[in-house]
């Protein structure tokens, strides 16, 4: 029996896509020189069972299957590869319970980010991960990729908050993990294992994730330097003196004048660097009084405290409108992900910089600057092969600058397709193994996500 005819044997007929017009829209997701291949069929499951087909069948006919969320990834880890199954979760986007006295949601892997966010903050609660993206990508992906977001400096990321998971293995069997309580320590953590796994060991299908009261309503303040060396020593001195922002993000120039070019923000051309700060402490004005007297210190040319929400949105608009604006400076973008020990972080933005001019290309830095992740988004012409060929250069350069300063290949976006070569430069050969090893427990046949990771 045939692939398709196996599928159809346990999944209703819309939800199995066979139009190459329309499975050919399901090959890619937003990474950049990243190969993708045909899929012979995209599946959008409803149910755990449904899924548990799938696998099934995969696994008796040896076909890869690659599962995906809303395909907002940076590193090709939701790519298609040539005759695969796609497996697409987000029809799976119910938010099962959310129970305030546990502080815990239960939802499957389809439901998108801000949804999730705005649901428990009808009940006074938060859930902290806010990739830039969150309007856009699902739960399941988040957990795919590890994501983190502007609040991590204070709150972390999403491996924090995943407290259990049911996952469907490549044979189809259900396995749950983890647990629902605020401790457990039963047996390896495999609910850890999953995170940041990008699909390569199992298919979640349901989450418990942690919960936190919501905060008071945070403030921000934005300091201008004129170097990236004076902004950096503002991070190091706010986090050596002990300070909780739950924001601290950080522009370099380029990024800055890009942003202005675009919006007209009236920051001045002058600017080398931009610091956004928030607090949502009880007296946040008190907190960005100390953070602003340590900008200044310093170096900071102007600073400025926002007093409302409103004046807050106002300054964080620069920050959002980032990646836009350096999308409009050329027709394609690579964004690295690179993330330093915050005491080497004004070593990565200056090397940067000079990687920037070596190969003379646009190269534009925003920073997660409180644990040191920084997104340098280089800027080229995907029609120019000369460009094209500089731009995927310097981005391996900088992947070395940042592991040459301590760091790693990927804070947050994971690594696909698109950092496989450097995976195996950061772990190792023993550390390589041994992941290699976990991958052939979980997958023997290696049909999930072939290609990624390794």
């Amino acid at each position: 029996m045939d692939l398709i005819a196996r599928l159809r044997a346990g999944l209703p007929g819309e939800a199995i896509l066979t139009d190459p017009d329309v499975t050919g829209s399901y090959a890619n997701d937003m990474a950049s020189f990243c190969e993708a291949g045909t899929p012979a069929v995209v599946v959008l499951p409803r149910t755990v069972e449904q899924v548990q087909h799938v696998m099934r069948t995969a696994t008796e006919l040896r076909v890869p299957v690659v599962p995906q969320g809303a395909r907002t990834g940076l590193s090709g880890a939701a790519n298609a590869s040539d005759g695969c199954i796609v497996l697409s979760l987000v029809k799976m986007d119910r938010i099962i319970e959310i129970n305030p006295v546990d502080r815990i949601a239960v939802v499957e892997p389809g439901v998108v980010n801000a949804v999730l966010s705005r649901a428990v903050n009808e009940h006074g609660l938060y859930y902290p991960p806010d990739p830039s993206s969150w309007e856009q990508c699902s739960i399941g992906g988040n957990i795919g990729t590890a994501s983190g977001g502007l609040c991590c400096v204070k709150y972390g990321v999403t491996a924090e908050y995943v407290l259990g998971l049911d996952v469907v293995l490549a044979d189809g069997r259900l396995l749950s993990c983890g647990r629902r309580t605020a401790k457990g320590v039963a047996g390896y953590d495999l609910t850890r294992l999953f995170v940041g796994s990008e699909g390569s060991l199992g298919i979640v299908v349901r989450a418990v994730l942690a919960l936190r009261p919501e905060p008071p309503q945070q403030l921000v303040l934005a300091a201008e330097f004129p170097s990236t060396a004076a902004a950096c020593e503002a991070v190091c001195e706010i986090m050596a003196r002990g300070h909780a922002p739950s924001l601290l993000e950080l522009m370099d120039r380029t990024s800055v004048r890009a942003v202005n070019a675009m919006a007209q923000m009236g920051l001045p051309d002058t600017t080398e660097a931009l610091l956004l700060a928030a607090f949502d402490t009880p007296d946040p004005a008190a907190d960005l009084a100390a953070v602003g007297a340590l900008c200044t210190a310093a170096g900071a040319t102007e600073v400025v405290p926002a007093e409302t929400a409103a004046e807050s949105d106002l300054l964080l608009q620069a920050r959002r409108l980032t990646l836009t604006a350096l999308e409009r400076v050329k027709s394609a973008t690579m964004i690295d992900d690179v993330c330093v020990p915050r005491s080497r972080l004004a070593e990565m933005l200056d090397g940067t910089a000079a990687i920037a001019d070596k190969y003379d290309l646009t190269i534009g830095v925003v920073a997660h600057a409180g644990d040191g992740n920084t997104h340098p988004t280089v800027c080229f012409d995907a029609d120019d092969p000369d460009e094209s060929r500089r731009a995927r250069e310097s981005f391996d350069a900088i992947m070395a600058l940042g592991l040459r300063l301590g760091g790693t290949i990927t804070g947050e976006h994971g690594v696909g397709v698109l950092k496989k070569e450097w995976l195996a430069r950061e772990l190792g050969p023993v550390g390589l193994e041994l992941q290699r090893g976990i991958k052939d427990v979980f997958d023997p046949l290696g049909i999930l996500n072939p290609g990624k990771l390794f």
